[in-house]
């Protein structure tokens, strides 16, 4: 039970809600029963053509992933239709087999049309998605028209057993996913413990001392996150219900984020003692209100950290007694009416950012059939698929490039280590097969984590496939590895040329997204808005934080180490710290009504002009290297983490973007 016990929170702190293990294990489950249930009929009734098996495999991937729908009623009429479209896609390819140049120009046209649709709403990506694959398994497979019964049968057989598996099997469920993503949060928080500890036993603070505690902090941050997101909006609104439980929980976790992010402020400037931090993750109260008692009576500055301590302890006491209190009805979501859901509007202007999307991946997808028709006439899907995929996720051109990149590498990788290990099951269907579902086990369950890892089992899984098949060469894999290779550099050829979306455009605009939350929050506060109004305030621009930091991502990239990712972190660093004085500032004005003076009204307005010159400068603090001061060198109390600090430190932090200014 110890071991368990054990391997459920290393679990936990690495996978907040189980979410990703979920992901995996249901894909995995819906593509291991259909499987088993063709395989089924096909011994015991009728022989099924392979593609049958391949739609069916196909459709139950996009069944986990790109069905979305927000109730199991409307996820169930998305399938219906996704089986429809998708045997209506092999079918048509099944029809223009031997028409090659029309069937190409169809092919395209259905990539148009499945990436336009995604603008409709999370139905039609995922009506999309099933429309691309099943034509891509039509055309790779060429079934004839005499098969299309036994088509029907696995796209069926595949719809169902995703439904029932995500209903019933492996349902959605708010109150036990709050309940595993808070204890993803201890977990965290342990482990942020667990590294400042590791740092207090050394002589010297380092400076990859500071990153890996600010690392251990923006794991937390995302754990926060996720179970905030199990929480119904309508329960975080500005003016919830009194007593509202599931508010309480919102509250606490938001003051428990805020907490941990200044122990690591503040340990930074005084090291906390190693008994303290130990008993802290003894959760010994004794030990920790003893040595705090110590520490007020020797070192001011190290009282302060102390505090933070304490505090972190108080506020994870709450959280934990806050989830006592919650009912699962707590987190039901009301329905929306119907009159509320916007209705689908055809937009074909040359500014409709999904145009833009659907016009780069119909050409990139092109460019790739072309060239991967010169290379072979039977595998120049690969190609295709490659084009498609390295657009999907992607907010800029340098995106498109590291995912372009990322898929490239994984496949490389996958066909060496595929080659070894389907020469070595040779073909054994009784190793293949349970191999298989290991790997696509794993490759959906790192797809969050790095889409390298995942394109690397998915290869390693095909090499499996090939070796059943009898069909395993290295010719074979190195032809796969070429059309890969064609795929990826039309898209990130076509990301750089066709409407191209720098990663300064998508950092100007993921600034101007900061700026108007923080904007949005201090005007708030000078309206005398409600604690919850602000906290509501504040998470958004969390997530606006969060956004700002994937949009630099692509700076960071390993062709740039030399010269740009410590002036890329050092800028983000600065923006991360002015979030988390906007969060000091967010919990404390509410509670200091007295505080709303005129010079507090005029300090809100100096921060004001300030972001809105950050606004307009956007991106180029990224870009100019050298334009950013050092860290503040000053003492914060966490006595006096009142409003007037929080706004001090945000237009400090403001301030240090203009350090000739400053």
């Amino acid at each position: 039970m110890e071991i368990r016990s054990r391997v459920r929170d290393w679990l936990l702190a690495n996978d907040p809600a189980f979410s990703r293990l979920r992901q995996a294990t249901r894909i995995t489950a819906t593509i291991v029963t259909s499987v088993l249930l063709l395989m089924a009929f096909h011994f015991l009734i009728a022989p099924l053509p392979p593609a049958a098996y391949g739609l069916a495999v196909s459709l139950s991937i996009e069944g986990g992933l790109a069905v979305r729908d927000r109730t199991h009623g409307e996820q169930l009429v998305t399938r219906v239709i996704a089986v429809v479209v998708g045997v209506s896609m092999v079918a048509l390819a099944s029809l223009l087999e031997s028409h090659r140049y029309v069937s190409d120009v169809v092919f395209l046209t259905i990539i148009f049309l499945a990436v336009y649709g995604r603008s409709f709403g999370p139905r039609w990506f995922a009506v999309g998605m099933f429309a691309f694959m099943s034509y891509f398994i039509g055309a790779y497979l060429r079934p004839t028209a005499d098969q299309l019964p036994a088509l029907f049968l696995g796209a069926a057989v595949s719809a169902t057993v995703a439904h029932l598996v995500r209903t019933v099997l492996l349902p959605d469920n708010r109150y036990r996913d709050l309940l595993r993503a808070a204890a993803s949060v201890q977990q965290r928080v342990d482990q942020m413990l667990e590294e400042l500890l590791d740092v207090a036993r050394k002589p010297m603070l380092l400076e990859t001392d500071r990153t890996r505690l600010h690392r251990r902090e923006e794991r937390l941050k995302e754990a926060v996150l996720m179970a905030e997101s199990f929480i119904p909006t309508e329960n975080r609104r500005p003016e919830p219900e009194p007593g509202l439980a599931s508010s309480d929980v919102v509250i606490n976790l938001f003051d428990l984020h805020l907490a941990a992010e200044s122990v690591i402020v503040l340990s930074l400037q005084a090291m906390p003692p190693v008994a303290l931090i130990e008993a802290m993750l003894a959760r010994n109260t004794a030990e920790i209100e003893a040595e705090t008692a110590r520490i007020d009576k020797t070192n001011e500055r190290l009282a302060e950290t102390a505090k933070a301590l304490s505090w972190l302890r108080n506020v994870r006491q709450r959280l934990a007694r806050s989830l006592e209190n919650l009912d699962e009805h707590d987190l039901d979501d009301p329905s929306k009416p119907e009159t509320d859901r916007q209705p689908m509007r055809l937009d074909l202007s040359v500014d409709n950012p999904a145009l833009k999307s659907a016009i780069q991946i119909t050409l990139a997808t092109g460019i790739a059939m072309v060239f991967g028709l010169m290379l072979s006439r039977d595998r120049w899907f690969w190609a295709v698929l490659a084009a498609f995929l390295v657009f999907t996720n992607t907010r800029s051109r340098g995106d498109t490039a590291v995912k372009a990149l990322q898929r490239s590498a994984g496949t490389l990788f996958g066909i060496v280590v595929g080659i070894v290990v389907g020469t070595l099951v040779a073909g054994n269907i009784y190793l293949v097969l349970p191999l298989s579902a290991l790997c696509v086990f794993l490759a959906f369950y790192f797809l969050a984590v790095s889409y390298a890892t995942m394109t690397f089992f998915v290869s390693v899984v095909l090499s499996l496939l090939y070796s059943l098949m009898g069909v395993l060469t290295p010719e074979l894999l190195q032809l796969r590895l070429e059309e890969t290779l064609i795929g990826s550099i039309a898209g990130a050829a076509v990301a750089f040329v066709v409407f191209p979306t720098r990663t300064r455009t998508s950092l100007d605009a993921a600034i101007k997204s900061w700026c108007a939350e923080l904007t949005g929050l201090m005007q708030a506060a000078r309206e005398g808005q409600s604690g919850m109004a602000l906290i509501v305030r504040s998470q958004a621009l969390d997530r606006a934080y969060r956004d700002l930091a994937a949009a630099a991502k692509p700076l960071g990239v390993s062709w740039q180490l030399v010269t740009r990712p410590g002036h890329v972190r050092q800028t983000l660093a600065i923006f991360m710290g002015c979030t988390y004085w906007a969060r000091v500032f967010a919990r404390r004005v509410a509670d200091e009504a007295d505080a709303v003076d005129t010079t507090f009204l005029n300090d809100i307005d100096q921060n004001l002009a300030l972001v809105r010159a950050i606004e307009e400068k956007g991106a180029g603090y990224f870009y100019d290297v050298g334009r950013v001061a050092g860290p503040v060198d000053r003492h914060l109390p966490i006595s006096k983490d009142d409003a007037e600090l929080g706004l001090e430190m945000i237009g400090i932090s403001l301030n240090r973007l203009h350090p000739a200014a400053a």
